[in-house]
């Protein structure tokens, strides 16, 4: 897909979880993207798939005008707790074969643009240190470096540390 080509995002439903889960695995054997070192299973999405609502953390399929999924975005409470009900986690997850066409400005830009609407003031993007694409994307957009946790993933018996970055939208 070139950047140019039209996507379109629509709410999951609980038919897409499938696809949610294999584009996730799909990112695992990177070891770039997930802490998880093993596959994950749909029966053990579904709890975080519940979590997600329309109305206030949305969980978009991204569509090409194909209407084929290309990837997956979701808004994410954070920590839990009412106090931060206008924070959320942003992840952002494509197919493969979707990866490193741009698509990511693309979608990001969209939540950005959106985010108000669910009532959300503060994006959260946590990223291991050593990726520097997402890194790159989040900071093109005006992700500042909040936080640095050294050393707190073990993936293939490697250390690697975590960035949360952060974007005040409201």
């Amino acid at each position: 897909m070139k950047p140019h080509m039209p996507i379109k995002f629509r709410d999951a439903t609980q038919q897409d979880l499938v696809k949610i889960v294999e584009i996730y695995n799909s990112t695992i054997e990177s070891k770039m993207v997930t802490a998880d070192t093993e596959p994950v299973t749909v029966e053990s999405r579904q709890k975080w798939f519940d979590e997600h609502n329309p109305a206030k953390r949305p969980l978009w399929m991204v569509e090409n005008q194909n209407n084929e999924t290309i990837g997956w975005v979701s808004f994410q409470s954070f920590y839990g707790r009412p106090a931060y009900d206008a924070t959320v986690e942003i992840s952002i997850y494509l197919d493969a074969a979707q990866r490193g066409n741009g698509l990511g400005k693309r979608i990001l830009e969209y939540c950005i643009g959106h985010a108000p609407d669910f009532g959300v003031k503060t994006l959260l993007a946590f990223i291991f240190s050593h990726n520097q694409p997402s890194l790159k994307l989040f900071r093109y957009f005006g992700f500042e470096d909040w936080a640095t946790l050294p050393n707190i993933a073990v993936l293939d018996g490697e250390e690697h540390g975590l960035k949360i970055l952060g974007k005040r939208i409201a």
